[in-house]
């Protein structure tokens, strides 16, 4: 269940004043429009308003989710109360142009490492109070989730690693407080034999070179799972994926997408 009330009410606080000047009674057409190719994300997000808003308002949808779809192309059709149709019209184009993106450059990703064995994840790296929406779009853009938060995975890094004293004391501490899965950040391969020894469930090798990640999957011949992870964008994910980790984890997923660019068009009141 999509709790859109939030949303909704950053909006219209005390009430649209605006949608007030039409004739409560008016009822009225739309459509809303891409003006760039993306893939389709968001339409629960994008009911949901309208469903809050009024229960008359119906949507047709052209598209469907997930799908890739060109610029100027009708993503959906409404009609219903003119007043709720404006009323919503920011806030759900809002969520679907960022889901939008997310979804679009997901995919631009996951076609990248098509046909290697490299899964490529999301990170937390994510607008607050968007996380579980963003990381919906990037599995219908076809990449995969990395831990929700940080309650269902344990994700070891630097400034842990300084605080308990050391990789392996930290993979001990972890392992003694919990069953849930449990992953160390390494930066050298003297760290890479350290994690090894003290066997987490996951390795991540942050800003390791081409061929340091080739030694690393060697090293560890599948006893642990490796992840890449830092400076990585679509320059350069095959030639890492193409070294045999398991995965490759991308900030830029949820961090830095550029809202699709969408427009809804009043047709026609009545």
């Amino acid at each position: 269940m999509i709790d859109i009330k939030p949303f909704l009410d950053e909006d219209i606080g005390t009430g649209d004043i605006t949608a007030a000047i039409i004739p409560e009674a008016a009822m009225a057409q739309a459509e809303v429009l891409t003006r760039e190719a993306m893939v389709m994300c968001g339409q629960a997000w994008f009911d949901a308003v309208f469903q809050y808003l009024d229960s008359a308002v119906l949507i047709d949808w052209q598209v469907a989710e997930g799908e890739a779809v060109g610029g100027d192309t009708v993503l959906c059709k409404l009609s219903g109360p003119a007043r709720a149709l404006l009323t919503g019209e920011r806030t759900a184009l809002n969520l679907v142009q960022l889901l939008s993106a997310t979804a679009t450059q997901a995919r631009q990703y996951a076609e990248a490492v098509q046909g290697t064995s490299t899964k490529v994840l999301d990170t937390r790296k994510t607008i607050p109070g968007l996380r579980n929406a963003q990381k919906y779009a990037v599995a219908c853009g076809g990449c995969h989730n990395h831990r929700i938060g940080l309650y269902d995975g344990v994700l070891i890094k630097e400034n842990h690693i300084l605080a308990a004293g050391s990789i392996t004391k930290a993979i001990q501490a972890a392992r003694a407080l919990t069953t849930v899965s449990v992953e160390v950040e390494v930066e050298t391969m003297t760290e890479l034999q350290e994690a090894i020894a003290a066997r987490p469930d996951r390795i991540m090798l942050d800003n390791f070179s081409l061929n340091d990640l080739r030694a690393a999957v060697k090293l560890t011949a599948g006893a642990v799972e490796l992840e890449a992870s830092g400076n990585i964008g679509l320059n350069n994910i095959r030639a890492i994926a193409e070294t045999g980790v398991d995965y490759i984890s991308i900030g830029a997923l949820t961090k830095h997408v550029k809202a699709v660019d969408l427009s809804m068009r009043i047709k026609l009141v009545l």
